[in-house]
């Protein structure tokens, strides 16, 4: 169940918190399947070139929360208070969701959407 590729296209770290809670944000990964999904994030900024080809893995029939200020790759990471994309692939159908906890303000929010799929097209393109 699920599909290979996923994009999520309004990332943001906020780059304060207030309180207990920090602000962060989440890729939530179900991977259905009994074998481990090995999943390629690429990250898209407006005004640099981006970050590929960062793995992580999912195993087997469980989930994964993954915090994107987590995804990096020669030392290159997500910085805080920049806009950001993502696509993501998987070697195996899985589901994704985008979660933002912004903790800036005393009134907290939490904003969750489900990642916008893509199947390929029947002719391979």
């Amino acid at each position: 169940m699920g599909e290979r590729h996923w994009f999520i296209p309004d990332g943001y770290i906020p780059p304060d918190s207030t309180g207990d809670l920090v602000s962060h944000e989440s890729v939530c990964v179900l991977n259905t399947s009994s074998e481990d999904a090995l999943l390629s994030f690429t990250v898209y900024f407006e005004d640099r070139e981006p970050i590929e080809n960062v793995l992580v893995v999912v195993p087997g029939r469980r989930s994964r929360h993954i915090r994107t200020s987590t995804l990096a790759k020669e030392g290159e990471a997500i910085p805080p208070g920049v806009p950001y994309s993502l696509a993501v692939s998987s070697d195996v159908p899985v589901v994704v969701q985008y979660s933002r906890q912004d903790a800036t303000q005393a009134a907290n929010a939490l904003l969750s959407v489900m990642a916008y799929p893509i199947k390929p097209h029947q002719n391979g393109r």
